[in-house]
């Protein structure tokens, strides 16, 4: 991943500041407790390809996962 300016480190940082993530320890909150099941591992190849494509046209790789299976979805009417 490359290094961030330190523009996108100020933007990174007021928004978490602004935004603190949700955390609890309930057991049933969180992220990993509202995303059960939705998380995904892939490989390396295609995480690394996700990421530079993601990167190449400033989308975020669950946003090109998503046109790639709406396309699918789409093709398959």
């Amino acid at each position: 991943m490359p290094d961030l300016t330190e523009e996108e480190y100020d933007a990174l940082d007021e928004y978490y500041t602004k935004n603190p993530p949700k955390v609890s320890g309930d057991g049933k909150s969180g992220f990993f407790m509202k995303h059960k099941g939705n998380i995904i591992i892939v490989n390396d190849i295609t995480a690394t390809y996700l990421r530079a494509h993601a990167d190449a046209v400033h989308k975020t790789p669950s946003e090109l996962v998503d046109e790639m299976i709406q396309e699918r979805i789409t093709a398959a009417i």
